[in-house]
């Protein structure tokens, strides 16, 4: 298993922004990300359609975007906007994982 960059520790330790999302919400966000997103960035999320999600491919990508995409989507591309089924700390929230690796240990 791969050390997390200093920066995203950095990051989140000084975060407070990030929300807090119930168990239950998280069960329902992490389905989301392997079907709805993995529809496109590939069942692994090792890309496809559209590119990687792992820690690796997003290394250097800045948090505040990544939630910006991930909510309004991007224009000109299949990247559709979420923002009608998550809130804006939930996006937040799926950028933490998406950027340590966590929902690679479930």
């Amino acid at each position: 298993m791969r050390a997390t960059p200093l920066w995203i520790v950095a990051l989140m330790a000084a975060s407070t922004a990030v929300a807090e999302v119930p168990p239950a919400r998280q069960t329902v966000l992490r389905h989301l990300l392997f079907q709805d997103c993995g529809s496109c960035h590939g069942l692994t999320l090792q890309g496809g359609l559209g590119p990687a999600l792992t820690p690796a491919a997003l290394n250097g990508k800045s948090p505040a975007m990544l939630r910006e995409v991930i909510l309004n989507g991007r224009p000109g591309t299949p990247m559709p906007p979420w923002k009608t089924f998550m809130s804006k700390g939930e996006a937040e929230w799926l950028v933490k994982e998406l950027l340590t690796g966590v929902w690679r240990e479930r």
